[in-house]
């Protein structure tokens, strides 16, 4: 007996044992990214002034005041001093308002692991969260709002993510809607804050987000993956439609995903989709207006492979079409090693967003969590030419109306030319046959290489050039 509970006793220090080497683990390999890769989002973003850029629809000029070097650099503190004209706050603004998702350390264990962050491996799964996030500002927010505290972010740090921020914040939320005195306007902007703090809380890294990792990686596990796999574009795609159709709270009721078949919409299940009945309170600010009282939007995320081994230049002119579009919500993609969330475009290079950098957990569970780092002030751009083929391309539609626009415009987009000889996707009449998630979906992508780098702190400026 005294034999047996020595026994018992030693397996459980083994045990504790093996799960702070783990923790010990975790926590070097942190570090490790944290030092190897800070560079990259220190580094400095150049702008033309003469060309436009496209942010996910939105079209933006930046105009120099009496400028004979259009070359020339111009950094954020001139852009405060008023050298540079147009409405390059109004970018600013916009990008830095999209909602940022990256790696994070110290969060509750994954399911069926003892791993506390997802440095170096999370970087898809953090692309795809971002997609869904900005389809959730687009149908709950609209396209036109932006954070109050845009402008004002602060490059990131750990000293941004404290108490005293926090507090901050919730302060002037509560100066603005003073009792009864506070008027329409400002009880409207609460009302969109609390709607964007919701929003964000539904990616919290914690097992009760209904959108978070931990969702994501427990919805993995049904088709073999586990915590510190790498997950395509595709896969991702599909793991946010399971996501989605199994998320509890009434706002989400009002949403559904649709994953493209092999590269091919079928419209009648998309219909079908709009079709479904929402809940009562699946579209709090009647965005939806034109659709059916019982209707849902649609989220249609499109599987694609824009090349072979690389990527074909030809498909440049069709990537920064669907970026122009109103109702885009983006691209699950990158280039090899390295997953991002592309946005926009200037000239013939493309804006993304960079879940490559760690930060620390935050509980969102709480009324008052800090909102500064899941935004980012930081434009990064990359030429095409270093994108992967491999990708999700994504489309958000309030209706059966606005779907069939959708699907009208963009296969006038998807006309292939000479060179290109395919499309890069389908519509077609009718139903798809029932595509479940399986290893097969993974076999037939092209994936990035599991990455491994993690950058680390960002500068909140950029520069025109």
């Amino acid at each position: 007996m005294c034999c047996d509970g020595f026994c018992s006793v030693a397996d459980k220090m083994e045990t504790k044992g093996t799960d702070e080497v783990e923790k010990l683990k975790s926590k070097f390999m942190s570090a490790w990214h944290n030092v190897k890769y800070s560079w990259a989002l220190k580094s400095k973003t150049a702008f033309s002034r003469n060309s436009p850029v496209f942010l996910l629809g939105k079209c933006y000029h930046f105009k120099a005041v009496d400028d004979e070097s259009p070359t020339e650099s111009c950094t954020a503190e001139a852009l405060d001093d008023n050298i540079v004209t147009g409405n390059v706050d109004g970018f600013r603004k916009d990008f830095t308002s999209r909602v940022w998702l990256t790696y994070r350390e110290e969060f509750p264990a994954l399911p069926g692991s003892t791993i506390t962050s997802d440095c170096g491996w999370g970087c898809t799964l953090r692309a795809g969260q971002m997609i869904l996030a900005q389809a959730l500002l687009l149908h709950i927010l609209g396209r036109d709002w932006t954070w109050s505290e845009a402008l004002t972010l602060e490059p990131l740090d750990t000293e941004t993510w404290t108490s005293s921020a926090a507090r901050r914040l919730v302060a002037t939320l509560e100066a603005s809607i003073q009792g009864e005195r506070a008027g329409a306007e400002e009880a409207d902007s609460y009302l969109q804050e609390a709607y964007h703090r919701t929003i964000v809380s539904w990616f919290g890294d914690a097992p009760s987000a209904q959108l978070g990792i931990h969702r994501l990686v427990q919805l993995g596990m049904t088709s073999g993956k586990q915590a510190g796999d790498w997950y395509g574009p595709a896969v991702v795609a599909h793991l946010l439609r399971k996501a989605v159709d199994e998320a509890v709270d009434a706002m989400l009721k009002g949403i559904s995903v649709y994953v493209a078949q092999d590269c091919t919409v079928y419209s009648a299940d998309v219909i079908d989709s709009h079709s479904e009945q929402a809940g009562s309170h699946s579209d709090p600010q009647e965005l939806n207006s034109g659709a059916a009282p019982d209707s849902r939007a649609v989220i249609i995320l499109i599987p694609v492979r824009l090349g072979g081994e690389k990527i074909n230049p030809e498909y440049l002119s069709f990537v920064k079409s669907i970026l122009s579009l109103e109702y885009c919500i983006g691209i699950i993609g990158g280039k090899p090693k390295q997953a991002y969330y592309f946005v926009g475009f200037q000239d013939d290079s493309l804006i993304y967003m960079d879940p490559h950098y760690c930060q620390s957990f935050v509980d969102v569970s709480t009324s008052d969590f800090p909102l500064q780092s899941f935004h980012c002030p930081s434009p990064k751009k990359m030429p095409f030419n270093k994108m992967d083929p491999s990708c999700t391309i994504g489309f958000y539609s309030k209706n059966v109306e606005h779907y069939e626009r959708i699907s009208n415009e963009l296969s006038k987009i998807l006309q292939p030319s000479s060179k290109e000889k395919y499309p890069a996707f389908t519509f077609m009449k009718g139903h798809g046959k029932d595509y479940e998630l399986s290893v097969a979906v993974e076999k037939r992508e092209w994936p990035f290489i599991g990455d491994t780098r993690k950058p680390g702190t960002t500068s909140g400026d950029f520069v025109l050039l």
